[in-house]
Protein backbone atom coordinates (compact mmCIF):
# COMPACT_ATOMS: atom_id res chain seq x y z
CA UNK A 1 0.00 0.00 0.00
CA UNK A 2 1.25 3.44 -1.16
CA UNK A 3 -0.32 6.49 0.89
CA UNK A 4 -0.15 10.58 0.77
CA UNK A 5 -1.78 12.26 3.80
CA UNK A 6 -1.70 15.78 2.93
CA UNK A 7 1.18 15.82 1.26
CA UNK A 8 2.99 19.21 -0.03
CA UNK A 9 6.45 19.87 -1.53
CA UNK A 10 7.32 23.32 -1.97
CA UNK A 11 11.13 24.13 -3.35
CA UNK A 12 13.50 26.70 -2.49
CA UNK A 13 12.28 28.67 -5.25
CA UNK A 14 9.31 29.22 -3.90
CA UNK A 15 7.69 27.24 -6.46
CA UNK A 16 4.96 24.52 -4.89
CA UNK A 17 4.93 21.29 -7.05
CA UNK A 18 2.71 19.45 -4.76
CA UNK A 19 -0.50 20.71 -2.56
CA UNK A 20 -2.38 19.01 -0.05
CA UNK A 21 -2.01 16.06 -2.07
CA UNK A 22 -4.10 12.55 -0.53
CA UNK A 23 -4.63 9.09 -2.15
CA UNK A 24 -4.06 5.62 -1.84
CA UNK A 25 -2.67 2.78 -3.64
CA UNK A 26 -3.28 -0.76 -3.06
CA UNK A 27 -1.40 -3.33 -3.62
CA UNK A 28 -1.39 -4.80 -7.11
CA UNK A 29 -2.66 -2.12 -8.44
CA UNK A 30 -1.95 -0.70 -11.91
CA UNK A 31 -2.61 2.96 -11.98
CA UNK A 32 -2.24 6.02 -14.12
CA UNK A 33 -1.01 9.66 -12.87
CA UNK A 34 -1.36 12.29 -15.63
CA UNK A 35 -1.32 15.32 -16.02
CA UNK A 36 0.44 18.32 -18.05
CA UNK A 37 3.82 19.41 -18.13
CA UNK A 38 4.90 20.48 -14.50
CA UNK A 39 1.58 19.10 -12.91
CA UNK A 40 3.72 17.61 -10.29
CA UNK A 41 3.68 14.29 -11.48
CA UNK A 42 7.55 13.41 -11.46
CA UNK A 43 7.64 15.26 -7.80
CA UNK A 44 4.99 12.79 -6.79
CA UNK A 45 7.08 9.44 -8.00
CA UNK A 46 10.67 10.77 -6.43
CA UNK A 47 8.57 11.20 -3.16
CA UNK A 48 7.59 7.41 -3.23
CA UNK A 49 11.41 6.42 -3.69
CA UNK A 50 12.44 9.40 -1.03
CA UNK A 51 14.67 10.97 -3.20
CA UNK A 52 13.09 14.14 -2.78
CA UNK A 53 11.37 14.68 0.69
CA UNK A 54 7.64 16.15 1.36
CA UNK A 55 7.79 19.93 2.68
CA UNK A 56 4.63 18.52 5.07
CA UNK A 57 2.77 15.62 5.04
CA UNK A 58 3.16 11.94 5.33
CA UNK A 59 3.99 8.96 2.79
CA UNK A 60 3.72 5.87 3.69
CA UNK A 61 5.30 2.76 1.64
CA UNK A 62 3.81 -0.72 3.06
CA UNK A 63 3.98 -0.17 7.08
CA UNK A 64 7.01 2.44 6.61
CA UNK A 65 6.29 6.10 6.86
CA UNK A 66 8.89 7.95 4.99
CA UNK A 67 9.08 10.67 6.61
CA UNK A 68 10.70 8.92 9.58
CA UNK A 69 13.25 6.07 7.30
CA UNK A 70 16.70 7.15 8.32
CA UNK A 71 19.12 7.42 5.28
CA UNK A 72 21.22 4.27 6.27
CA UNK A 73 17.62 2.35 5.14
CA UNK A 74 16.67 3.74 2.31
CA UNK A 75 18.66 0.81 0.33
CA UNK A 76 15.70 -1.54 1.96
CA UNK A 77 12.68 0.77 0.28
CA UNK A 78 14.19 1.05 -2.60
CA UNK A 79 15.04 -2.73 -3.12
CA UNK A 80 11.66 -3.25 -3.47
CA UNK A 81 10.73 -0.11 -5.98
CA UNK A 82 11.45 -0.88 -9.10
CA UNK A 83 11.65 2.20 -11.56
CA UNK A 84 11.93 2.68 -15.25
CA UNK A 85 13.02 6.21 -16.88
CA UNK A 86 11.73 8.20 -19.59
CA UNK A 87 15.69 8.32 -20.31
CA UNK A 88 16.85 4.85 -19.76
CA UNK A 89 19.75 5.67 -17.42
CA UNK A 90 21.69 2.38 -18.74
CA UNK A 91 25.43 2.44 -18.39
CA UNK A 92 26.94 2.61 -22.25
CA UNK A 93 30.12 0.40 -21.24
CA UNK A 94 27.84 -1.98 -20.24
CA UNK A 95 26.46 -4.62 -21.93
CA UNK A 96 22.57 -5.28 -21.64
CA UNK A 97 22.81 -8.28 -19.37
CA UNK A 98 25.28 -6.46 -17.01
CA UNK A 99 22.52 -3.34 -16.84
CA UNK A 100 20.17 -5.55 -16.14
CA UNK A 101 21.86 -7.35 -13.49
CA UNK A 102 23.66 -4.55 -11.63
CA UNK A 103 20.70 -4.06 -9.38
CA UNK A 104 21.43 -7.67 -8.11
CA UNK A 105 25.44 -7.28 -8.41
CA UNK A 106 24.82 -3.87 -6.26
CA UNK A 107 23.32 -5.77 -3.06
CA UNK A 108 25.73 -9.01 -3.43
CA UNK A 109 23.74 -11.58 -5.11
CA UNK A 110 25.52 -14.52 -6.18
CA UNK A 111 27.01 -14.56 -9.94
CA UNK A 112 24.96 -17.95 -10.53
CA UNK A 113 21.83 -16.41 -9.45
CA UNK A 114 22.18 -13.13 -11.41
CA UNK A 115 22.95 -15.10 -14.50
CA UNK A 116 19.99 -16.94 -13.99
CA UNK A 117 17.69 -14.17 -13.03
CA UNK A 118 19.47 -12.34 -16.29
CA UNK A 119 18.39 -14.71 -18.56
CA UNK A 120 14.46 -14.60 -17.24
CA UNK A 121 13.99 -11.48 -17.20
CA UNK A 122 15.68 -10.58 -20.57
CA UNK A 123 13.76 -13.63 -22.27
CA UNK A 124 10.32 -11.91 -20.36
CA UNK A 125 11.00 -9.19 -22.55
CA UNK A 126 12.43 -10.53 -25.93
CA UNK A 127 15.25 -9.78 -25.45
CA UNK A 128 17.74 -13.16 -24.56
CA UNK A 129 19.58 -13.02 -27.91
CA UNK A 130 20.70 -9.66 -27.37
CA UNK A 131 22.19 -10.00 -23.83
CA UNK A 132 25.93 -9.34 -24.88
CA UNK A 133 24.80 -6.13 -27.13
CA UNK A 134 25.72 -3.35 -25.86
CA UNK A 135 23.13 -0.15 -25.36
CA UNK A 136 24.26 1.78 -28.80
CA UNK A 137 23.16 -1.34 -30.33
CA UNK A 138 19.54 -0.80 -29.48
CA UNK A 139 16.75 0.86 -30.68
CA UNK A 140 14.54 2.92 -28.11
CA UNK A 141 11.86 0.46 -27.89
CA UNK A 142 14.39 -2.15 -26.98
CA UNK A 143 16.02 0.42 -24.37
CA UNK A 144 12.61 0.37 -22.60
CA UNK A 145 12.69 -2.86 -22.47
CA UNK A 146 15.67 -2.99 -21.20
CA UNK A 147 14.84 -0.46 -18.49
CA UNK A 148 12.03 -2.85 -17.54
CA UNK A 149 14.15 -6.27 -17.41
CA UNK A 150 16.18 -4.00 -15.01
CA UNK A 151 13.54 -2.79 -12.62
CA UNK A 152 11.52 -6.23 -12.41
CA UNK A 153 14.43 -8.30 -11.88
CA UNK A 154 15.23 -8.00 -8.40
CA UNK A 155 11.20 -9.55 -7.91
CA UNK A 156 9.80 -5.33 -6.09
CA UNK A 157 6.31 -5.38 -5.32
CA UNK A 158 6.15 -1.81 -6.83
CA UNK A 159 7.06 -0.81 -10.10
CA UNK A 160 7.23 2.54 -11.23
CA UNK A 161 7.25 4.31 -14.87
CA UNK A 162 8.19 7.97 -15.45
CA UNK A 163 6.77 8.34 -18.87
CA UNK A 164 7.81 4.66 -20.14
CA UNK A 165 5.85 5.89 -23.79
CA UNK A 166 7.56 9.30 -24.20
CA UNK A 167 10.38 8.75 -27.05
CA UNK A 168 8.44 5.72 -28.34
CA UNK A 169 6.32 5.24 -31.69
CA UNK A 170 2.52 3.76 -31.26
CA UNK A 171 3.50 0.46 -31.79
CA UNK A 172 6.32 0.30 -29.82
CA UNK A 173 4.39 2.22 -26.79
CA UNK A 174 1.89 -0.51 -26.79
CA UNK A 175 3.96 -3.70 -26.51
CA UNK A 176 6.04 -1.50 -23.48
CA UNK A 177 2.00 -1.52 -21.83
CA UNK A 178 1.75 -4.49 -22.42
CA UNK A 179 4.56 -5.80 -20.98
CA UNK A 180 3.47 -3.69 -17.97
CA UNK A 181 0.06 -5.38 -17.94
CA UNK A 182 1.96 -8.75 -17.74
CA UNK A 183 4.26 -7.03 -14.58
CA UNK A 184 1.06 -6.01 -13.03
CA UNK A 185 -0.88 -9.45 -13.49
CA UNK A 186 2.13 -10.96 -11.87
CA UNK A 187 1.18 -9.88 -8.58
CA UNK A 188 3.11 -6.46 -8.51
CA UNK A 189 1.83 -2.61 -8.21
CA UNK A 190 2.33 -0.65 -11.22
CA UNK A 191 2.35 3.26 -10.79
CA UNK A 192 2.71 4.75 -14.93
CA UNK A 193 3.76 8.72 -15.12
CA UNK A 194 2.24 9.51 -18.69
CA UNK A 195 0.97 11.81 -21.38
CA UNK A 196 -0.11 9.40 -23.26
CA UNK A 197 -3.69 9.71 -23.76
CA UNK A 198 -4.64 6.86 -26.19
CA UNK A 199 -2.96 4.29 -23.70
CA UNK A 200 -4.70 5.61 -21.06
CA UNK A 201 -8.44 5.75 -22.38
CA UNK A 202 -8.05 2.36 -23.58
CA UNK A 203 -6.98 0.80 -20.85
CA UNK A 204 -9.02 2.03 -18.69
CA UNK A 205 -7.38 1.40 -15.45
CA UNK A 206 -7.31 3.87 -12.51
CA UNK A 207 -6.36 7.26 -13.18
CA UNK A 208 -5.24 9.94 -10.83
CA UNK A 209 -4.99 13.67 -12.66
CA UNK A 210 -2.97 16.47 -11.30
CA UNK A 211 -3.09 19.72 -11.91
CA UNK A 212 -0.67 22.70 -10.90
CA UNK A 213 0.14 20.46 -7.90
CA UNK A 214 -3.50 19.07 -6.98
CA UNK A 215 -5.51 16.29 -7.73
CA UNK A 216 -8.21 17.23 -9.72
CA UNK A 217 -9.54 13.69 -10.16
CA UNK A 218 -9.23 9.58 -9.48
CA UNK A 219 -11.18 7.44 -10.71
CA UNK A 220 -11.59 3.29 -11.60
CA UNK A 221 -11.52 3.09 -15.61
CA UNK A 222 -10.77 7.08 -15.96
CA UNK A 223 -9.61 8.56 -18.70
CA UNK A 224 -7.11 11.25 -19.73
CA UNK A 225 -8.56 14.40 -18.64
CA UNK A 226 -6.86 17.63 -20.83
Amino acid sequence: MIKFHKVTKKFGTGKTALSNVDFEIEPKEFVFIVGPSGAGKTTLLRLITKESLPTSGDIYVGKVKLNDLPYSRIHELRRDVGFIFQDFRLLVDRTAGENVGMPLEVVGEAKEKIADKVEKALKMVGLLDKQDHFPVQFSAGELQRLSLARAVIGDPSIIIADEPTGNLDPKTSWEIIDLLQKVNEKGHTVIVATHDQDVVNNLKKRVISIKKGKIVSDKREGKYIL
